[in-house]
């Protein structure tokens, strides 16, 4: 772990309120939109992954054999001891109880080291992965900076409508003992009952980037009064191409804000967003072991007439328990899911062409134990979090190794132990194991 402080830019250098000419020139990038996050019937078909067209699908860039770990080594992660406990941080004691009612009783590495900086009014990069407690690391300091001081007022942006209900159902935890009030603003859901939460005083509002430009647009939504600035899983958004929304929804934020961003990698796109919006911020890494040499992975070679028969094979084994399945397109995706459905596979799928409800019942059947299988698009599974997941199989091969990575970190999470399965078409030397 390493703690650094950037200082790229003078405390002078904190970017202007009007809109910026690297956001104003230049080609603007196509969008992958797939929660509708522009509105609920009108949005642009999804474009790339998880889209309808396989013409716009990129190929894969990598050969998943090259990762075949079929006995992991243990490795054994080194033991964090913090510098602190939450009743350290100076935390109301009811705020502090609660996270003692929620069986948290030492704080995470990201928590023990960003807590105090977002405490202290610091801007803060958090470099960390999903299950680090990066959630309740910027929701606890921000809660009690709005017990302090009740003009407080923080917007927190998010990849997913599903991870921005994650991060909703965490505030509930903290926030609402101490009548701390939030507003969920996400696509796929009727927008006037969010028009009507927005006109109350909110302390917190969470959304997806594309709905909380919408409620903008609308005059729905002012941002002159915001004091903090959250974007979680800031990777995920730019690689949805949402660069151009966060840049203007940042523009129309005070400049004396406090700006936090949390993110497992930093690329270059990232740094240029930092750069431009964030005041000296202090750059706290949490690094964890590799999930490519921690999870079991090995290839499926299969003859492309028999596919769907070499999956279900794969099903009927008794250790498949609860199965995350990763294909290509929405369309493949719900096909997918009917067909294992009517060959006996409990089987739900998530994906965006699906309403809001109907992907939270999905999710919630999976979760449940009430579905075994969950069929989804790489986009639409982003931001969900679902424990004992037994097998990750990519069905249809994805398009980069971050996207591998990112895929196979659904299962083995934790202690717990996973397998990722990766379908390759025997033509493609799949069947060289």
């Amino acid at each position: 772990m390493r703690t650094e402080t950037n200082q790229r830019r003078p405390q002078s250098g904190r970017r202007p309120n009007s809109q910026s000419d690297s956001f104003s020139s230049g080609r603007r990038p196509n969008r992958r939109r797939f929660n509708g996050d522009r509105s609920n019937s009108n949005s642009r078909p999804s474009r790339g992954q998880g889209g309808g067209g396989g013409r716009n699908r990129k190929q894969p860039t990598f050969n998943p054999s090259q990762f075949i770990n079929k006995n992991p080594v243990e490795v054994a992660e080194e033991v964090y001891v913090p510098k602190h406990q939450f009743t350290d941080f100076g935390l109301h004691g009811r705020l502090a109880d609660s996270v003692k009612q929620q069986g948290i009783e030492t704080p995470s590495p990201i928590q023990d080291q960003v807590i105090p900086l977002i405490l202290d009014g610091k801007d803060v990069i958090g470099l960390a992965q999903t299950g680090t407690g990066k959630t309740a690391a910027f929701l606890l300091p921000l809660i009690q900076k709005t017990i302090e001081h009740k003009d407080e007022q923080t917007i927190i942006l998010t990849p997913t409508r599903e991870l921005a209900l994650q991060v909703e159902a965490e505030f509930k935890k903290f926030g609402t003992n101490f009548k701390q009030w939030a507003t969920t603003c996400v696509g796929g859901t009727n927008i006037n009952p969010q028009i009507r939460s927005l006109k109350r005083r909110n302390h917190f509002i969470i959304g997806t980037p594309g709905r909380i430009m919408d409620l903008m647009d609308r005059g729905n939504l002012r941002t002159n009064k915001i004091t903090n600035v959250v974007l979680d899983e800031a990777d995920r958004m730019l690689d949805m191409g949402f660069i151009n929304d966060i840049r203007k929804i940042l523009d129309g934020i005070p400049a004396d804000r406090q700006t936090l961003f949390f993110s497992a990698t930093m690329t270059k796109e990232a740094e240029a967003l930092v750069n431009d919006f964030m005041q000296n911020p202090v750059t706290i890494s949490v690094s964890k072991k590799d999930v490519t040499d921690s999870i079991a992975q090995d290839v499926v070679p299969y003859e492309h007439s028999k596919k769907l028969d070499t999956l279900l094979s794969l099903l009927k084994k008794p250790e498949l328990q609860r199965v995350i399945i990763f294909g290509a397109m929405k369309h493949s995706v719900e096909k997918l899911s009917i067909e294992l459905s009517r060959n006996g596979i409990k089987a739900e799928s998530i994906h965006g062409n699906k309403s809001h409800g109907q992907r939270q019942h999905s999710l919630r059947a999976f979760k449940s134990g009430n579905a075994r299988v969950l069929v989804a698009t790489d986009v639409a599974a982003r931001g969900i979090h679902v424990d004992n997941v037994s097998h990750v199989i990519n069905y249809d091969l994805p398009n980069t190794f971050e996207d591998y990575v990112h895929r196979i970190g659904r299962t083995g999470r934790g202690t717990k132990r996973g397998e990722a399965l990766t379908f390759v078409p025997k033509k493609a030397g799949g069947d060289r194991r």
